[in-house]
């Protein structure tokens, strides 16, 4: 599985948030992992340096294999609270789709 880390220019996307964001996603997939073939992560500042609450957006971006793309979005307060929140939303949408698809065959 391939993962990718994308930023906006309001948050420093060095190799330390990198290794952090796979870790953390990568931890709350477990082991639904093998059945994808690339998890993308984007992380925004809606407000920029003005702050504000729930301003960080992390959207994660899972790829199936043999299926669509599935697309989740969690807004927090800081990125490692939307890293988690994101996480957590992918990992629960995966299992439903997955869940769908075992019990046809």
């Amino acid at each position: 599985m391939q993962f990718q880390l994308n930023t906006d220019h309001n948050i420093q996307g060095d190799d330390r948030l990198a290794e952090v964001a796979e870790a953390v996603v990568t931890g709350a997939l477990g082991h639904l992992t093998g059945r994808l073939s690339r998890v993308e992560v984007h992380l925004a500042d809606a407000n920029g340096a003005k702050g504000g609450a729930d301003d960080i957006r992390c959207t994660v971006e899972a790829r199936p294999e043999g299926m669509q793309p599935q697309t989740v979005t969690h807004n927090d307060a800081d990125v490692d609270a939307a890293l988690r929140g994101g996480a957590k939303k992918i990992r629960a949408l995966l299992d439903s789709e997955f869940g769908k698809l075992d019990k046809r065959r």
